[in-house]
């Protein structure tokens, strides 16, 4: 399989192709005859990229080679293979500096650490509600995504901590024990996945009615793991999926899941260092939730959400090649064209606090 550096080649040389010189590079691929014409035609630049490592997983940069060849861009194939002392840019390299061992220090400051040590210790936590003291809120369906996103949680490589049907008292005891697992003193990494009806700010615990509001405020989760309350995630990447209604507007419902200013200091007299290092409190997380404020998430009744069906279906295709931002891209590139009759749903990312890229699993 292609690894991260070899697909951000490739992709960089394409980006400079015009819009009809990308055509003709479609068109060159297409002849060799692995890739369906129907999976080129509308393919962006990235999504080219993904169909090249799927049918060509160990030849994606001598495929680009043939193609650029064929239209005679000899410079794009010197920039896709370059000198050994330079760049895909055509600038020089530096040195790179070694270890006591001898063995080269790559710059992975822009990546996550992981290592397999880290991916050994992978834990994830899991609630889903389906059934409700209410039983006309219950959320038919909803099984099936606890079975996908368990499973595709595993194939992460992540021990799942799974709870149904809590009252929001519980999901908040939850997430408080989550904060104290063994595994994250050594884990690269957490998921938190909640599934249930929500409101905006508020997921539905089990017991909730009109006169009963039986709420989990979300701002929880990203107090119950920030810096200060969970000091064994510092520095990790904290990746939280919502599946909730966030309001009643139109944007939803086959089923509905749902019924700055700051002070800067010019000068900083007298201080003194008192060996205290100070960390940001809320730093490196991601959120997606299924649709954006004040909207409602679709939900079939028999196959489940439809976004935890792109979620499963994104990942397990593409989690090897991309970070975790460019996922949920892809997610919600799913729910572009997604219509029923006049409704529409759209994922968001939310606070985002991510400093580099996280990589589920590390290059080969």
């Amino acid at each position: 399989m292609a690894d991260h550096q070899t697909i951000l080649r490739v992709l960089t040389v394409l980006e400079k192709l015009r819009v009809e010189e990308f055509k003709v590079f479609k068109w060159h691929l297409k002849n060799l005859e692995e890739i369906p014409l129907y999976k080129l035609e509308c393919a962006t630049r990235h999504e080219t990229v993904d169909l090249m490592v799927q049918h060509y997983p160990q030849e994606v940069v001598q495929v680009t080679t043939k193609c650029l060849s064929s239209m005679k861009r000899d410079d794009l194939v010197l920039a896709l293979n370059p000198p050994k002392d330079q760049d895909i840019f055509g600038v020089r390299r530096k040195e790179k500096t070694s270890n006591a061992t001898g063995k080269e220090k790559p710059d992975n400051r822009d990546i996550y650490p992981v290592s397999k040590d880290s991916m050994r210790s992978r834990v994830a936590l899991l609630i889903t509600n389906i059934k409700f003291t209410d039983e006309e809120m219950n959320r038919n369906g909803a099984e099936k995504d606890e079975e996908n996103m368990e499973n595709l949680l595993k194939s992460l490589k992540y021990e799942v901590v799974k709870h149904s049907n809590l009252t929001g008292k519980e999901i908040d005891r939850s997430l408080v024990e989550f904060s104290k697992h063994p595994k994250l003193i050594q884990t690269d990494s957490v998921v938190v996945v909640i599934m249930s009806h929500g409101k905006l700010g508020a997921i539905l615990g089990k017991d909730w009615t009109d006169e009963n509001q039986d709420e989990f405020p979300i701002n929880n989760i990203y107090k119950h793991l920030d810096s200060h309350n969970c000091p064994a995630l510092l520095d990790k990447p904290k990746i939280i999926i919502i599946q909730a209604c966030r309001g009643g507007g139109t944007g939803s419902v086959l089923v509905s899941d749902g019924p700055n200013t700051a002070e800067v200091c010019d000068e900083e007299e007298n201080i003194e260092e008192d060996r205290v290092q100070h960390v940001h409190k809320e730093k490196n997380f991601i959120a997606l939730h299924s649709c954006t404020p004040d909207t409602a998430a679709y939900r079939h009744k028999d196959l489940g959400s439809f976004f935890i069906r792109y979620i499963d279906d994104v990942f397990k295709s593409s989690a090897r090649q991309h970070h975790i931002e460019e996922l949920f891209r892809k997610v919600m590139l799913r729910f572009e064209d997604f219509k029923f009759q006049t409704r529409r749903q759209m994922p968001t990312k939310e606070r985002c606090t991510l400093t580099r890229n996280f990589y589920f699993f590390p290059a080969s």
